[in-house]
């Protein structure tokens, strides 16, 4: 049972946990904590959180969990600002996408990695962004990856194994470097692929003509470039090596695509769709 949970950065990610956890009867007090009056008061209207502060010390102390859910750019700054300032036992927590620099800001941040601090990533969000776009259910049935490192302590990791298990959630646990690779592949990948296909036709067509005639399948393709531009610039910095390694090999998947349909060898592409369509059959049934 959480006391009082301080949510720093209370958009879609933040939200939704402040949501779930209250709706469980999980937590007995939520403080929201950011930069925008504006947004915190919309989040205290809508009966997200309990109250809020933009001291970011203030908003932490006393808590007993805190979730830092910012952009990741912003992550050494906020660590910067609650150095000091939590109580003794505060577990710490973030939803960075990408581990090794969120590790490593709070390392330069705190001297070393605390010990009560437990790095995860929720594989869950949408499109949206904001705390009005927050809902109770965007964590059920979904996975939360956390990262522990030799140094976490375990009761703080069960607890924040517990705070995401309340939210509906699947918690598993993983070594941060292969997270960083693996969602290179699954998350990040994708996204560049969807700016850079919009960026590609729009400047294919000054006029706008393209994307006028697009269809269902540019729609569907394209649906996570609406995402904020701002996170996903922190991500591809913050994990750019993993980021670069996956473009090389799906760059390299895509010149044995061109040559097929260069050669007009038609049972090389038959081969190749339908090996992805079996594929993606596979993950939708699982």
């Amino acid at each position: 049972m959480i006391e009082r949970l301080c949510v720093i950065g209370v958009g879609l990610i933040g939200g939704s946990l402040a949501r779930a956890v209250r709706e469980a009867g999980f937590c007995h007090e939520v403080v929201g904590a950011g930069r925008n009056p504006e947004n915190l008061q919309t989040a205290v209207d809508l009966g997200v959180i309990d109250r809020y502060e933009t001291d970011l010390g203030k908003a932490v102390a006393g808590a007993d969990m805190v979730l830092v859910s910012v952009p990741l750019g912003a992550m050494a700054t906020v660590f910067n600002s609650i150095s000091g300032h939590l109580a003794e036992h505060a577990v710490l927590t973030d939803a960075g996408s990408a581990k090794g620099g969120v590790i490593d800001a709070a390392r330069q941040a705190f001297g070393r990695v605390p010990a009560h601090f437990v790095p995860g990533h929720p594989i869950a969000g949408t499109e949206q962004s904001g705390v009005g776009a927050s809902f109770v259910s965007l964590y059920r049935g979904r996975r939360v990856i956390l990262t522990p490192l030799p140094e976490t302590d375990r009761h703080a990791l069960g607890r924040v194994r517990d705070m995401w298990t309340a939210t509906g959630a699947e918690v598993i646990e993983m070594d941060p470097v292969h997270h960083d690779a693996v969602l290179a592949a699954t998350s990040h990948l994708p996204h560049v692929l969807a700016f850079a296909l919009v960026e590609s036709l729009t400047r294919l067509s000054e006029d706008g003509e393209v994307i006028e005639f697009a269809a269902g399948g540019f729609r569907d393709f394209t649906r996570i470039a609406a995402c904020d531009p701002v996170m996903w610039r922190d991500i591809c910095l913050a994990n750019g090596d993993a980021i670069q390694l996956m473009i090389e090999h799906f760059v390299a998947d895509l010149q044995e695509l061109t040559a097929a349909i260069e050669n007009r060898d038609g049972q090389q592409l038959l081969d190749i769709f339908m090996s992805a369509k079996a594929a993606r059959d596979r993950y939708v049934e699982k």
